[in-house]
């Protein structure tokens, strides 16, 4: 017998492999079908011809717009009001006097306030070591000023008589730090791969803000052209560094690309229907009065673009990552059925983007909400005012954009699901999962270029 069992010779070869080589490719399995390989190839083709264009456009636009390093008007504005000798240095609080700095508030009423006297040792920059006194205003004291709180100097050294200090802000670099330290341990540890490739995206749209977009708006170069090639270099690196190079994370590049395109065209629309200026808060009076060069009704349409871009990647890699699964669970659903399907899913997430989008917007305008309920004007003059009609048409507009990129996103990836066979990923998900491996990513794309 020679310790063979009774059944030995009828199990089947297949199944003397382990279980956990099920899901890999088998080496030995016959070639798809040609009409198979024809609809990936077509499948292909289509992605490339609707991506290559749009990509080819970002990297020129990137080049043409890239800002020159001249000093812009504003920049010359600024360094005239706050000259070279102008600097910041920390100063640690080493006591505090407060005192009573009330005040009259009409009619015979006495506005109760109180300030500080402090004594701060500077402890950075050419006075470094010495003590100066400062006087707080009563808002700041009132925030919780201590002996070892430590806060951001204005140092003047232009002035006769030597340097002069002043309160500028509260330091808080340790804190922040502290928080983003445990916000990228907090991503790294649940999301993994995925979460490390998310903050390096997340760190070229930084890069591509600061270096890029701030520089050509304040250039005057034209904010919607500035904004969308921005804004679309940041999606092409976010989207695939974190959830890799697939035909399900192109078919939430399309969706993304398309709601970007529609905010655009919309918020132009909207912004000059409406005639928005956007003038409407203390920041943008303070911009006016740098350069009245800059186009701030397109800085308008530039903040709708740039706020959607978040919401926007979220409800299309929810959407795409569905529309795959669908087709995971039956490869043999028809493009209607697929798509039928997608949208249910769809619709729930519509209606749970709807309340983020506005309570977003209404909570960054919480204090204007504020000052428009002690007016006492109709509430259609309130609503229709500058102010918060600029507002509205952002959150009316990127709400429109988020809503119409989800049937787009659908009926893309339904379309490349169905004619891209069952194996629609262009890349292995093991390339990018926890359980699989660098070889076997590289071997399932190989294989599959190879087909």
């Amino acid at each position: 017998m020679g310790g063979r069992g009774p059944y030995s010779d009828r199990v089947p070869p297949s199944h003397s492999h382990s279980a956990g080589h099920s899901h890999g490719t088998d080496p030995d399995a016959p070639p798809p079908p040609p009409e198979v390989l024809a609809r990936r190839r077509r499948a292909v083709q289509l992605m490339l011809f609707l991506l290559v264009p749009v990509g080819l456009a970002t990297i020129v636009g990137l080049v043409v717009l890239w800002p020159s390093g001249e000093t812009s008007a504003a920049q010359e504005a600024v360094e005239v009001q706050f000259p070279a000798g102008t600097t910041y240095a920390d100063g640690r609080v080493v006591s505090v006097d407060p005192y009573d700095c009330s005040q009259p508030a009409g009619e015979g009423e006495v506005r109760e306030l109180t300030c500080a006297s402090v004594v701060v040792e500077v402890l950075e920059g050419e006075g470094a070591g010495e003590y100066e006194q400062l006087d707080l205003l009563p808002e700041v004291y009132a925030a919780g000023v201590e002996v070892g709180d430590v806060f951001v100097l204005t140092r003047d050294g232009g002035t006769e008589g030597g340097a002069t200090y002043s309160f500028s802000d509260y330091e808080r670099t340790t804190p922040m730090v502290l928080f983003a330290i445990f916000f990228a341990v907090v991503v790294a540890a649940v999301a993994r791969l995925r979460g490390v490739a998310a903050l390096l995206g997340l760190a070229f749209a930084f890069v591509v803000l600061l270096q890029f977009m701030l520089p050509g708006l304040l250039a005057g170069e034209s904010p919607l052209l500035v904004t969308l090639v921005g804004s679309a270099a940041i999606m092409f690196a976010v989207l695939y560094l974190a959830h890799g190079f697939s035909a399900r994370t192109t078919t939430a590049l399309v969706g993304t690309l398309f709601g970007l395109a529609l905010v655009a065209v919309l918020g132009e629309i909207g912004v000059r229907t409406a005639r928005l200026t956007g003038l409407t808060s203390e920041e943008t009076v303070q911009l006016q009065g740098y350069d009245p060069g800059l186009d701030f009704s397109g800085l308008v349409i530039a903040g709708i673009v740039v706020a959607g871009l978040g919401v926007l990647n979220d409800v299309t890699i929810t959407q795409a990552s569905a529309i795959w699964q669908l087709h995971e669970v039956d490869p043999a659903m028809g493009w209607g059925r697929l798509y039928r399907r997608g949208m249910t899913v769809g619709r729930d997430h519509i209606a749970s983007t709807v309340y983020t989008v506005v309570f977003a917007y209404a909570g960054a305008a919480l204090p204007l909400l504020l000052l428009f309920e002690l007016y006492s004007r109709p509430a259609g003059i309130t609503l229709t005012s500058s102010a918060v009609a600029e507002e509205v048409i952002r959150t009316l507009v990127g709400g429109v954009a988020l809503v119409l990129a989800v049937p787009v996103t659908t009926a893309v990836g339904a379309f490349f699901a169905t004619a891209s066979g069952t194996e629609t990923d262009a890349m292995s998900d093991d390339a990018m999962s926890d359980k699989g491996t660098p070889g076997r990513g590289l071997a399932a794309l190989r294989s599959r270029l190879a087909r």
